[in-house]
């Protein structure tokens, strides 16, 4: 009784307009990701598998009745030690009665619960729990949509012109420059996942052609996964990803790198087996695989894929194979006859297994994983790549833990792959008070290490030939202010592409944020990085290494003056400088957003100017659903664009966006079969989504 009393008291605490923004309340789903992902320049971050991730627990949130620490670590809300104050706070009262309830609990700050509730909600899954038959499941299922999606850039590109005898290249793409999207989802948290997308890109062909694998779109993907049925917990048969340990082995792209978010985001969570239903047509698995409880505390996961991937074979006369190929391509692009010649020309084949024992706070787990080629990888002569991998095989095996002591989080994974290069992550994360968190995590993968699917923390964007160590820190000194910041130093012992000997580098920010109120956020970022990096305009006979410097700054400011329209403003500004005179670039955007009832406008004009590509400006724009757009602006000129979402019928949604850049100075925008001739580019995008 004393209980129920504490949060009826927490519930009037709460005023009045906080109280009703609860349990749906509407989320800026767009701005919360663009503040988790890494600063800009960071090209291999899977946008859309995080953005899609959240968006379905957004839809299907957590019942935190029934949930798991790693489940609440993928939200990349919760530090490991508040997760780990979270599971106590149960433990020693029971299950929640209220969401408000949240407030009770140590180090759980109403910034983060704000942060949280969208993506959370508290019910007895016994009262609710659907005892039908699957199909009948599938069939009532209200989380089932059809999503249709075009795509196209309104001026001619080289690619699509006719060819004639002035032409520089006789090269032209295949198919029209038309980009379309299928995707059919639907899924109920904790039961079972269904789903089929198909993409063509611009320039591919639409055709039925079996000798080039081609069935109306150019590719397919298609998952069918259950949960919790008996001692199975996942049953997946098609495509799927695997997040295993610290992703060193196993990394499904479902993870964010260095960013303003400097505590959460460094450890990985360990999610298992995971739905695929992106358009990435290489990182995925293609196959079956299955988790199978030994005991409450022991989880068996077994997998295997097979599935085609790009290469350009070539003759080999200095092995048992007849040919070979240099790596795998991973653009997805088949417009071409040289990308038509180069499709599905190797067999992967990929399999493994993982045990992993949980016990409350302390986790253990061990994994082996194996790759085949049918064709070996046989790397240049180039220096740089003398320790890369070659050959038709590969194995890793290795182990991972998790430890949660009092306020501080331990985690880590260590392998070795058939070379014999070892690859170890590890690291804490420390709530050293209520308004201070530490984090520092040590990587060393050596340069014959080979991982070919891990994604584990490090500059690079591969796992191999790097040494780092990592501090972040997280600072909340008064309400509604935060200070965030980073240091990151890192060595590569090894030569790399374009950095003919060892280096060094390191790489710091700080962020200041400020929310006045539910309806305002301030924030101001500052960011260097110094990499080693060949000297350019080199005239000697041996090239040498120099530190290129690379410095940015940024300014947002949001406010929504009225319910209906919200206003963001953004200044950023950055510096590149390496064996030559700086160079400079800035980028300048307002966005003005409105929303009248089932009507959603958002509209944006910047202006950037820079001196060159390497001080290109990144700015993350709103898109369509399921869709992440962060567009690269270099030279001058102009971007603005208009997304208008509605609903044409009941249960049919409908988003339409236009967007135009115009360069100053230039004639040509582009280059090969991508060039515009002129200086505007217009891209239209039309999507529309039925929900059954």
């Amino acid at each position: 009784m004393a209980r129920v009393i504490v949060v009826l008291l927490l519930f009037y605490l709460f005023t009045p307009a906080q109280a009703q923004d609860y349990p749906r309340q509407p989320i800026d789903l767009d701005l919360f990701v663009q503040e988790l992902f890494s600063v800009q320049e960071d090209e291999n971050i899977s946008y859309e598998d995080l953005y899609e991730t959240l968006f379905q627990y957004y839809q299907q949130p957590i019942d935190l009745n029934n949930t798991t620490p790693e489940e609440l670590a993928s939200l990349f809300i919760l530090s490991r030690p508040q997760i780990a104050a979270f599971f106590q706070h149960i433990r020693d009262n029971g299950k929640l009665l209220s969401i408000y309830e949240l407030q009770a609990i140590p180090n759980f700050d109403l910034l983060t619960i704000y942060q949280l509730l969208p993506f959370v909600r508290v019910e007895d899954a016994g009262l609710f729990a659907d005892t039908r038959p699957l199909w009948q499941r599938l069939i009532g299922e209200d989380n089932n949509a059809l999503v249709l999606r075009y795509e196209r850039t309104l001026q001619q590109r080289r690619g699509y012109s006719p060819i004639d005898s002035s032409s520089r290249s006789q090269t032209r793409y295949a198919g029209s420059p038309d980009k379309l999207y299928l995707r059919y989802r639907q899924s109920h948290a904790g039961d079972h996942s269904l789903g089929v997308t198909a993409e063509k890109d611009a320039g591919e062909a639409f055709t039925w052609d079996g000798s080039t694998r081609r069935y109306g779109f150019d590719f397919y993907t298609a998952h069918l996964q259950l949960y919790n049925k008996g001692r199975f917990k996942t049953i997946a048969i098609g495509d799927y990803q695997l997040q295993i340990g610290q992703g060193l082995q196993l990394s499904s792209g479902y993870s964010v790198g260095k960013g303003s978010e400097t505590i959460t985001t460094i450890s990985r969570a360990n999610l298992g087996i995971r739905p695929y239903s992106s358009v990435l047509e290489y990182a995925f698995f293609r196959g079956g695989a299955v988790t199978y409880s030994l005991t409450n505390n022991l989880n068996l996961t077994g997998f295997y894929s097979i599935k085609r991937v790009d290469a350009n074979l070539q003759p080999d006369t200095t092995s048992e194979f007849s040919q070979s190929f240099t790596g795998i391509q991973t653009s997805g692009f088949h417009r071409t006859p040289t990308e038509l010649a180069n499709k599905g020309r190797v067999r992967e084949h990929i399999y493994g297994s993982s045990l992993q024992y949980q016990q409350r706070a302390f986790t253990i787990g061990v994994t082996a994983v194996g790759t085949n080629y049918s064709s070996p990888i046989k790397k240049t002569d180039a220096p740089y790549q003398r320790f890369e991998f070659n050959g038709t095989s590969n194995y890793t095996a290795g182990t991972n833990y998790s430890f949660t002591w009092q306020n501080v989080y331990l985690f880590g994974e260590t392998a070795v792959s058939k070379s014999g290069g070892i690859g170890s992550v590890n690291g804490f994360i420390a709530n050293l008070s209520n308004k201070a968190e530490l984090a520092m995590l040590y990587r060393y993968y050596s340069r014959d290490f080979h991982s070919l699917y891990g994604g584990a923390f490090g500059e690079g964007g591969r796992n191999i030939n790097e040494r780092g160590f990592y501090t972040g820190i997280e600072l909340k000194p008064i309400a509604r202010w935060e200070i965030t910041a980073y240091y990151d130093r890192f060595t590569f012992p090894w030569l790399r592409y374009r950095v003919d000997a060892p280096s060094y580098g390191d790489e710091y920010l700080v962020r200041l944020y400020f929310k006045p109120n539910r309806q305002s956020a301030l924030y101001a970022q500052f960011r260097t990085e110094s990499k080693g990096l060949n000297a350019p305009d080199n005239t000697t006979t041996i090239d040498y290494v120099a530190q290129a410097l690379r410095r940015n700054y940024l300014v947002y400011y949001e406010v929504s003056p009225t319910p209906k329209l919200s206003l963001k403003s953004r200044v950023q500004f950055s510096s590149y400088a390496h064996e030559a005179p700086k160079q400079t670039g800035y980028l300048i955007a307002q966005d003005a957003n409105f929303t009248f009832r089932n009507i959603r406008l958002s509209t944006r004009y910047a202006i950037f100017d820079t001196d060159s590509y390497d001080t290109r400006q990144y700015v993350y724009e709103r898109d369509v659903l399921y869709s992440f757009s962060i567009p690269a602006l270099s030279g001058k000129g102009t971007r603005m664009y208009a997304l208008l979402q509605f609903q044409l019928i009941r249960d049919l949604d409908v988003w339409v966006k236009y967007a135009v850049t115009n360069y100053r100075n230039t004639d040509t925008i582009g280059s090969g079969l991508e060039t515009i001739e002129g200086s505007r580019r217009s891209d239209v995008k039309v999507q529309v989504r039925y929900k059954f």
